[in-house]
């Protein structure tokens, strides 16, 4: 009895050791986390859980600011921002809208991978558990103008696997993440946007036609 006794007391203080608190898995991403890249599914539900839309692409991010969002389905397409401006290019609309970068991101997805400050400065951070090597976290915004309720966030190797964002109004968006790359070198030019020639360019402050 003592032996088995002392085994599990052992096996206890193990897992107490490997567990990695909400806060040390968060900084594990934010600090370790300098480039990302990923396939995507997402899936937007209404206040009542009704699918409003599928769609999919790749995603790349670059910190600090750096951010590439590319929709392949059910229409194409682009969001780049270099830090400073962000490009939306809607190929179907042959439209490129211009707007400041911070501005145009906030409460968006994008903001939330991008950032590199502490998240815990605008969060509340929950720990929600652990399953299969992924750790879940829940993220409260602590200011009560945000645009969201709450942000569920799943890491897997200190890497997002999946984030579900709810919104004031009920709906939600589910996005999970595939074929993860971490701190890979990135070109560049993923990061920057030139309109093509004889799209529509709409610049937040001063539209124009190119």
């Amino acid at each position: 009895m003592f032996r088995t006794a002392f085994a599990v007391s052992l096996f206890s203080l193990a897992s107490l050791a490997q567990a990695e608190s909400a806060e040390a898995a968060l900084a594990r991403f934010v600090d370790g986390v300098s480039s990302y890249q990923a396939t995507f599914t997402q899936v937007q539900t209404d206040e009542r859980g009704k699918k409003i839309q599928n769609s999919s692409g790749t995603m790349a991010l670059s910190r600090p600011g750096k951010f590439r969002w590319q929709y392949a389905a059910p229409s194409e397409q682009l969001i780049v921002t270099d830090g400073s401006k962000l490009w939306l290019y809607d190929q179907d609309l042959k439209q490129v809208t211009v707007r400041p970068a911070e501005e145009a991101l906030q409460g968006t997805p994008a903001a939330l991978l991008s950032q590199k400050k502490t998240l815990t400065e605008t969060f509340t951070v929950s720990d929600e558990g652990d399953a299969d090597g992924v750790k879940k976290l829940k993220l409260t915004p602590k200011s009560k103008d945000s645009d969201f309720q709450d942000v569920s966030l799943w890491l897997k190797a200190g890497a997002p696997v999946r984030m579900v964002f709810r919104d004031t109004l009920g709906g939600a968006t589910d996005i999970n993440f595939a074929q993860v790359k971490t701190n890979a070198k990135l070109d560049a030019a993923l990061f920057r946007f030139t309109p093509p020639k004889g799209v529509e360019v709409i610049d937040a402050e001063s539209p124009s036609t190119q």
